[in-house]
C-alpha cells in the first residue's frame, strides 16, 4: 500500500470520505480557496469540511509549542510561586489605572460587536465581572493542589505502592465573547499545568489587554515561564480548529454555542485529545401540586436576572395546577422584565395555549434583540419538539412553557429534548423530589432557583466551565470543571530494589 501524499490542490466535485461509508463533496468555493500547505479537517458528527489555511495552522502550532515548552519548566516551579502568580494577577486587576485601560479597550470591542449586530451581553467588562475574576484568582491562590500529593498508599510489608497526583500537561481553551474566562483558564496552573487559548474576535482585544497588562507581568514577577499562559493571536475560526487538532494537548476545553462546541469537540476527539465541552445550556424548572405560588414567583424572577448557561430556559407546569400556578409564573416573568426595564417573551409549546391568557398571543411589545428593539407578540406557539432550544436573549427575559400531564412526563421530555444540564423541581414534598432526582438525567439537580449551578457560587471553587450530559455522562468527574480537577495520577513503588519480594 502506498503512503498518503499531501494535497496540493482540490477540484470541485472531489469526494472526501467520512464515517467509513459516506462522502462529502468539495464545492467550487472551497476548491478555489485551498492552497498548497493548507489542511482540511472532515468532521463526521457535523458532516463539515473545514479549511485550515497554512498561516492559521502555524499560528496555532507555534502557540502550542510555547506552551509545551513552558510545561517542561513548570516542574521546577513551587506551589508558593504559583500562589504568588494568582495574587499578583488579582492585584493588577484591582489596580484602577490598569482596569481603566482594559475597560477602554473593552468599550471598543463592544462598539465593534454592536456594529456587526452581535450580542454583547457577555462581552462587557463590568465591575461585577471584574470582581468575579479577582475573587476567582484569590480562590486559586488559597486552593490546594494534588500535584505531588499521595492520593492512596498500599502497604505490602517490605514494599509499598503509592498513587501520586501529577500535572496533566497543556490545556487548550476555545471560547467566544467572555473576556473573564482569561482569568478562569489560568486556574489550570494551580496544578502545574499550562494553558493555551483562542478567543473570538469580539473579545480578542480585551483578552489581549488583560494578558499584556495583568497576566504576563504577574507571571514574570512570580517567576513562572511566560509561555505558561499563551493566546492564539488570531480571531479566525480556523485557528481554533487547528488548535484542537493538535495532538500535543492533554485536554481540550470548548465553551460557546452548541454547534461550534460540537465541531471543536469532534476535532479534538479525532486527534485523540480528551475533551471537556461546555456548549448548549438552558435550565429547566418544574412546578406541580406541591409548588407554592409565592415561591414560584420569586424563583422565576431570580432565574432570569441575566442570560447565562444556567438561566431558566424551559418551565414545565402540571396541567392540573395550571389555573393556580400560571398567574404566579407570569408574575415572576413580569418581575424579571421590570428589573431589566424590559418586556418578557414567552414561547408556549403546542397543546398548552389554553392555559395562557389569550391576549398575550396578540399583544405587541418591544423585545430587546442583538440588533435592537423589535416589536413582537409577547407570546407565541412553538412545536412540542422544540423544548430544548436555548434562547440567547439580550435584555428581554425569554422562556419556553410546557404544560405536562404528569411530572414523569416532564422528566421524560427533559431526558429526550434538553441538553441534560440543569433540572430543578420546586416542591414542598421530599418524596416527590426524590422521585424527580431518580428520574431526571441531569448532572445538576436542585429544588428551587437554577442559577446556583456555578462552581464558584455553589462549591467555593472557581470553575473553568460546566458540562452537560448531552453526549453522555462524564467519566471520573463531576459537571464542574475546575483547576484542581485537571490532573493525572502516577504510580510510585518503593522497596523493590532487591528484586521480587
Amino acid at each position: 500500500m502506498s503512503k498518503a501524499q499531501p494535497l496540493s490542490a482540490l477540484t470541485p466535485g472531489m469526494q472526501l470520505l467520512v464515517g467509513g461509508n459516506r462522502a462529502l463533496i468539495v464545492d467550487e468555493k472551497l476548491a478555489l480557496a485551498f492552497c498548497e500547505g493548507d489542511s482540511l479537517a472532515v468532521v463526521e458528527k457535523t458532516e463539515e469540511i473545514l479549511h485550515i489555511p497554512a498561516s492559521e495552522q502555524k499560528i496555532a502550532r507555534d502557540a502550542v509549542a510555547r506552551t509545551v515548552s513552558a510545561f517542561g519548566e513548570m516542574s521546577a516551579v513551587t506551589d508558593k510561586a504559583i500562589d504568588s502568580f494568582f495574587d499578583k494577577f488579582a492585584q493588577r486587576l484591582s489596580d484602577e489605572k490598569i482596569w481603566a485601560q482594559i475597560k477602554k479597550i473593552n468599550e471598543q470591542d463592544i462598539v465593534d460587536a454592536q456594529s456587526s449586530g452581535r450580542s454583547t451581553t457577555r462581552l462587557e467588562a463590568t465591575d461585577s465581572m471584574r470582581q468575579g475574576m479577582i475573587e476567582g484568582l484569590k480562590g486559586w491562590a488559597r486552593a490546594s493542589s494534588v500535584r505531588g500529593k499521595v492520593i492512596e498508599k498500599v502497604d505490602h510489608g517490605s514494599w509499598t505502592a503509592e498513587l501520586v497526583g501529577a500535572e496533566l500537561g497543556v490545556v487548550a481553551f476555545v471560547f467566544e465573547g467572555r473576556p473573564n474566562v482569561v482569568a478562569d483558564a489560568t486556574g489550570v496552573l494551580r496544578g502545574g499545568n499550562t494553558v493555551v487559548f483562542r478567543i473570538g474576535r469580539d473579545a480578542l482585544k480585551t483578552a489581549k489587554a488583560i494578558i499584556e497588562l495583568a497576566t504576563r507581568p504577574a507571571l514574570q514577577e512570580a517567576g513562572l515561564p511566560e509561555g505558561a499562559v499563551t493566546v492564539v493571536d488570531s480571531a479566525a475560526h480556523a485557528a481554533g480548529w487547528a488548535l484542537f487538532g493538535d495532538q500535543r494537548l492533554a485536554l481540550a476545553v470548548a465553551r460557546g454555542s452548541g454547534a461550534a462546541v460540537d465541531t471543536l469537540g469532534s476535532l479534538a476527539q479525532s486527534a485523540g485529545v480528551p475533551v471537556s465541552l461546555h456548549g448548549t445550556g438552558g435550565a429547566w424548572l418544574f412546578a406541580g401540586k406541591n409548588t407554592l405560588e409565592n415561591k414560584l414567583v420569586q424563583v422565576v424572577a431570580d432565574c432570569l436576572d441575566r442570560k447565562v448557561c444556567n438561566t431558566l430556559n424551559t418551565c414545565c407546569i402540571l396541567r392540573s395546577e395550571a389555573s393556580r400556578l400560571m398567574p404566579a409564573f407570569l408574575k415572576g416573568m413580569q418581575l424579571a422584565g421590570e428589573r431589566r426595564s424590559a418586556n418578557y417573551k414567552l414561547h408556549v409549546a403546542a397543546g398548552g395555549e389554553d392555559c395562557v391568557p389569550a391576549e398575550l398571543f396578540s399583544k405587541k411589545v418591544q423585545i430587546g434583540r442583538a440588533q435592537g428593539d423589535v416589536e413582537e407578540n409577547q407570546a407565541q406557539t412553538i412545536g412540542g419538539d422544540q423544548l430544548g432550544h436555548e434562547w440567547e436573549w439580550e435584555n428581554s427575559p425569554e422562556v419556553t412553557l410546557k404544560i405536562v400531564e404528569t411530572m414523569d412526563e416532564g422528566c421524560a421530555l427533559f431526558n429526550e429534548q434538553s441538553p441534560q444540564f440543569v433540572a430543578c423541581l420546586l416542591s414542598e414534598d421530599s418524596h416527590e423530589f426524590e422521585r424527580f432526582w431518580s428520574n431526571v438525567n441531569a448532572p445538576f439537580v436542585g429544588d428551587g432557583f437554577t442559577r446556583w449551578v456555578d462552581g464558584q457560587y455553589a462549591l467555593n471553587r472557581p470553575e473553568l466551565g460546566l458540562s452537560n450530559w448531552e453526549s453522555g455522562r462524564l467519566f471520573g468527574r463531576g459537571g464542574v470543571l475546575s483547576g484542581d480537577s485537571v490532573f493525572t495520577v502516577r504510580t510510585r513503588v518503593l522497596g523493590t530494589s532487591n528484586g521480587k519480594p
